[in-house]
C-alpha cells in the first residue's frame, strides 16, 4: 500500500519533479561546465544508454545543432541477473530493450535515495507474455533486477531529466544493451541463445550510432521496428501493433543507406573475428549481475561478476581511484558459483587427475604456529585450488602410506625436500600432494604425530591421518 502511495504521488509531473528536497538538487557545477564546452543547453532533451558487460550508464544530451552527444558515463555500481532480457516476475533480470521515460514515472520518494521506473514491460515485452514491475534505475547500490548507481550518482541523473522536462521534453529514451553492440563482442557471444534478440535490438543501436538522433520505436508482429515512415502514397501514418502484423511503412533512405553501410562493415569484421577463432564467452555459472570495477576494487574481496574486468590495470590498482559516490555498508558484490564452476566442462584447460596405487587421504590441519610456513609453501596453490572450487580451507592430499604411527606426539623437527612450483600446482588442481619418499622417512627417528580419520563407530584404518603438523620445510 505504502508502495503504491508514493507511486501515485509520481502522477502529478511538476510536483513530483520539484518539491522534494533531494529531486530538486542542481546541476553540479562540472556538468554545467561540460555542457557549454559541448554547446548544449542545461534544459535541452537527454538520452540514456546502460550496458551490462560494462556496467556503464550514458547520458547523452542534445547540441545546438539539433544532434546528440555524450555529455557523460556513469560507471553502474550493481546490476542483477545475467545478460539478457528480462522475462517474468522474481527471475532477478534487469530489463534490456528501449523504454520511454516520462515525468510520471521520475520517484523522488524513493525508498532507494532517487529512482525513476524503466517502463518495463513495453509493449514488445507484454506482446510475448512478459512480466515484471517496478525495474528501477535508482540509488543504493543494491539490485534486485534494477540498475542500481551510488546516491550521488543518481542524484545527477536525476537532475539532467528533471531540466530536461522542465525544457520541453515529454519523455527521455532509456536504451538497455547487454553489452556495446560491437563485432567484438558479438563474436563473444554468438552462440548464446538471446543472440536473436541482441541483433534485433542491435537495429536501433546501429540507427542511433549513425544519426546521433534518438531513434522513432515502434512494435509489431512482436519485434522492434525503427524510424518507421508512412510510404510516399500513404494518407496517414501507418498504426502498430505489437501482436498485429505489421502495418505498410518505409524507413527513410538516408537512415536505411547509413545503417546497411555501418552494418555491412560490422559483419565483415564479425566474420573475420569468427574466422580467427575468437574465443566464444563463458555462460553464467551462477554469478548474480555484474558491477563496474570501480567499485569492485573498493570492496573486500569485490568481484565484477558478468562485467567486464579492468584491461591493463588490477583492482588493487583501481583501488587508489576515487570511487564516484558513497558506498554503502550492506553492498552485495557478484560472487562466482565455485560449485558450478568445478562441475562445468573443461573448456579451456583439462584438469587431469593422476592416482596411485595403494594410497590413503590424509586432511592436514594447520596449528596456528605453522601459519607463516603454510603461507611460504603452499598457500597460493592452496589458494588456487580453493578458487577453483577444488577443496576446503583444508587441504586433501593423496600419498602413499607412511611408516606405521604410534600413538605418543613427536617434535615437529622432521624435514623434507620441498616439492617444486610445477608439482604443487598441479597438486592444487587435481586435489593431489605429493608424498614423502619411503626411504627418508624410514631414516628418520620419529614419524610424524598421526590420528586415524575414520569415524569413530568403525575400526581406525591403517592408512587413513589426520596430520596435526606439518614438517619444518628445508630452504630451497
Amino acid at each position: 500500500m505504502t508502495a503504491s502511495v508514493l507511486l501515485a504521488g509520481c502522477d502529478t509531473d511538476q510536483v513530483s519533479l520539484a518539491t522534494n528536497a533531494k529531486a530538486n538538487q542542481p546541476v553540479p557545477p562540472k556538468l554545467l561546465a561540460a555542457m557549454v564546452e559541448k554547446n548544449m543547453d542545461l534544459q535541452s532533451p537527454i538520452l540514456v544508454r546502460l550496458f551490462k558487460q560494462e556496467a556503464e550508464l550514458e547520458v547523452w544530451k542534445q547540441t545546438r545543432n539539433g544532434q546528440f552527444a555524450l555529455l557523460k558515463t556513469y560507471p553502474i555500481c550493481r546490476w542483477s541477473g545475467d545478460l539478457g532480457p528480462k522475462v517474468r516476475e522474481g527471475d532477478r533480470q534487469a530489463p534490456e530493450g528501449f523504454y520511454s521515460i516520462n515525468p510520471s514515472q521520475m520517484n523522488p520518494q524513493s525508498a532507494y535515495y532517487l529512482s525513476f521506473n524503466t517502463g518495463y514491460p513495453n509493449a514488445f515485452d507484454k506482446a510475448l507474455g512478459r512480466s515484471g514491475s517496478q525495474l528501477m534505475v535508482h540509488g543504493d547500490c543494491s539490485s534486485r533486477g534494477c540498475y542500481a548507481m551510488t546516491d550521488e550518482q543518481i542524484a545527477e541523473i536525476y537532475s539532467l531529466g528533471r531540466e530536461s522536462f522542465f525544457g520541453g521534453q515529454k519523455a527521455f529514451q532509456l536504451q538497455a544493451y547487454p553489452f556495446k553492440m560491437t563485432p567484438v563482442n558479438m563474436a563473444k557471444h554468438r552462440n548464446n541463445p538471446n543472440m536473436a534478440f541482441w541483433k534485433m535490438i542491435k537495429e536501433g543501436y546501429d540507427h542511433f550510432e549513425v544519426t546521433r538522433q534518438e531513434p522513432k520505436v515502434d512494435f509489431c508482429e512482436k519485434r522492434y521496428v525503427f524510424d518507421a515512415a508512412k510510404p510516399a502514397d500513404a494518407k496517414r501514418d501507418p498504426v502498430f501493433d505489437a501482436s498485429a502484423k505489421c502495418p505498410a511503412y518505409v524507413i527513410p533512405e538516408d537512415i536505411a543507406s547509413a545503417v546497411r553501410e555501418k552494418q555491412q562493415q560490422d559483419e565483415a569484421a564479425y566474420a573475420k573475428l569468427v574466422a580467427k577463432g575468437t574465443p566464444v564467452a563463458r555462460m553464467n555459472t551462477g554469478i548474480d549481475g555484474g558491477m563496474n570495477k570501480i567499485f569492485a576494487s573498493k570492496i573486500p574481496e569485490g568481484s565484477t561478476g558478468l562485467s567486464e574486468s579492468a584491461e591493463g590495470s588490477t583492482l588493487e590498482m583501481l583501488a587508489m581511484a576515487k570511487a564516484p559516490g558513497t558506498i554503502p555498508g550492506h553492498v552485495n558484490p557478484p560472487k562466482p558459483n565455485l560449485d558450478a564452476v568445478a562441475t562445468a566442462p573443461a573448456s579451456q584447460e583439462p584438469v587431469v587427475a593422476v592416482s596411485a596405487p595403494a594410497t590413503n587421504t590424509r586432511v592436514a590441519a594447520a596449528q596456528p604456529a605453522e601459519k607463516s610456513q603454510e603461507k611460504s609453501q603452499g598457500g597460493f596453490f592452496s589458494n588456487l585450488g580453493r578458487k577453483m572450487g577444488l577443496g576446503t580451507a583444508d587441504t586433501t592430499a593423496t600419498t602413499t602410506p607412511p611408516p606405521q604411527a604410534t600413538a605418543s606426539a613427536a617434535p615437529a623437527t622432521t624435514s623434507t625436500t620441498p616439492p617444486t612450483a610445477a608439482s604443487r600446482l598441479k597438486a592444487a588442481v587435481t586435489r593431489f600432494v605429493p608424498g614423502h619418499d619411503k626411504s627418508k622417512d624410514a631414516a628418520k627417528d620419529v614419524p610424524k604425530p598421526a590420528v586415524a580419520a575414520a569415524k569413530p563407530t568403525e575400526a581406525p584404518k591403517p592408512d587413513t591421518r589426520l596430520a596435526q603438523t606439518r614438517p619444518t620445510l628445508k630452504p630451497s
